[in-house]
């Protein structure tokens, strides 16, 4: 198993990244590896030239669609490294919802305050369809109203689902994050600026995340859909 993660120079990001692939990858029982599309190394491509005895699973550790696993992760398949199995991202899914209740309730928060779930935003509609999943899924284990909000591309502005919010309760916002980095550091600052009670942790290296990834991996072995090498 190979995790592709997107990568950060915050030392704590890629630890996060780490901690996930080798906890699935010991729930397997499989070789496992990590690696990262930019700004972490080793890099995606990287990894990817080395030789495997079967086809590689690749498993994104990415929480909804956009560019990375539209495009990015399968040319880089295509062209250097096939032929491999790529599994699909892991969100949205009941077990980081799950994740986000914990860290909720980590922080302080009171199952029927607002919440405000925060991801740093796609150009593309499938990633805020994926978002706008997630927070559905959170909003059935959470008694308090969920809002979904985003810091770049498509979605609302975490500004104003903060402000919209703050007429029902103290607001918490919760990064729709797997670990610290660029956009968790955004989120923290802007929710605080727009007047959020408290920011939560990232979902980080947790055993129901290690557990979505083996699910994920066993998902794409049995379907075995495959990208052939470029040619």
């Amino acid at each position: 198993m190979i995790t592709v993660a997107h990568g950060t120079r915050r030392r704590g990001g890629p630890l996060v990244a780490m901690g996930l692939t080798a906890r699935a990858g010991r729930r397997l029982g499989v070789p496992a590896a990590t690696s990262f599309i930019e700004l972490s190394r080793p890099f995606f491509d990287q990894v990817l030239r080395q030789e495997f005895a079967a086809p590689p699973v690749i498993v994104p550790l990415l929480l909804s669609g956009g560019v990375h696993l539209g495009n990015d992760i399968p040319e880089t398949i295509r062209t250097v490294g096939g032929p491999a199995i790529l599994a699909p991202a892991l969100g949205p899914h009941p077990l980081l919802a799950e994740v986000l209740v914990r860290r909720l309730l980590g922080s302080g928060a009171k199952p029927d305050e607002p919440v405000v779930l925060a991801a740093a935003g796609s150009s593309q509609p499938a990633g805020l369809a994926d978002l706008e999943t997630a927070g559905r899924l959170l909003q059935g284990r959470w008694s308090g109203r969920v809002r979904i909000a985003t810091v770049t591309g498509l979605g609302p502005s975490l500004a104003g689902q903060v402000e919209a919010a703050r007429s029902e309760g103290r607001v918490t916002v919760a990064p729709y994050l797997l670990a610290p980095g660029f956009f968790a550091e955004r989120i923290t600052h802007l929710a605080f600026h727009c007047g959020a009670d408290r920011v939560t942790d990232v979902l980080g290296v947790e055993q129901l995340i290690a557990e979505l990834i083996a699910r994920r991996y066993r998902w794409a072995l049995n379907t075995q859909q495959q990208l052939p090498a470029a040619g």
